[in-house]
């Protein structure tokens, strides 16, 4: 073996640690936004580590401060719902049927969201950016998944992503704890009015 063999062999090791550090991250957000959703963004530490199954050390070596932990749990769920657009117009039957399934995963974030809603309102500048990077990330996406469904025929041309953005946020936040107020239904009767037919 020479020297070059060695550093392709170091080489490799690094991207496989890497890969398993971001895996692990990946867990770690995921638990975090599960446990979010749960017990609100107050939630102790240690109950996030019980549900990613590490230590609080574990993650207070990526998230030092709590602040950390909730931007990147929000930047982790708005980079994964951009990612499933485009995936969603390769795999799903129709366009249409892409954009419904990813309003559906939209609802799912807000959802989410209106557990962190609280801190990013608050006056910490920290949480500033966010709003501004849900948009840079989304609104593109919505935008190549509405105008996928009209080349198509499926739904009327001309649709405004922010602003049906906008009308699904102001459908899942009109909840309240009202049980018989079911907001994905209204959604979902939302994204069937766009249709070209209806």
């Amino acid at each position: 073996m020479n020297d070059s063999d060695l550093g392709q062999g170091n080489r490799g090791a690094a991207r496989t640690k890497r890969a398993d550090a971001r895996r692990n991250e990946e867990t770690l957000l995921e638990a975090a936004a599960s446990v979010f959703v749960a017990s609100g963004v107050e939630a102790p530490i240690r109950q996030i580590a019980a549900e990613a199954g590490v230590g609080t050390a574990t993650i207070y070596r990526h998230f030092p401060t709590r602040a950390d932990l909730i931007i990147a749990v929000y930047r982790h769920q708005v980079d994964t719902l951009a990612e499933a657009g485009p995936e969603l117009l390769e795999t799903a039957a129709t366009a249409h049927a892409a954009l419904a399934r990813w309003i559906d995963l939209f609802v799912d974030f807000v959802v989410t969201k209106q557990g962190l809603a609280v801190v990013l309102q608050s006056a910490d500048p920290c949480y500033d950016p966010l709003h501004s990077y849900f948009l840079e990330r989304l609104e593109p996406v919505c935008a190549q998944l509405l105008d996928a469904a009209a080349d198509s025929g499926e739904i009327r041309s001309g649709q405004d992503a922010y602003a049906l953005m906008r009308g699904v946020g102001s459908l899942c936040a009109g909840a309240g704890g009202n049980p018989r107020y079911d907001a994905r239904q209204l959604v979902r009767l939302l994204i069937a009015g766009l249709r070209s037919g209806a």
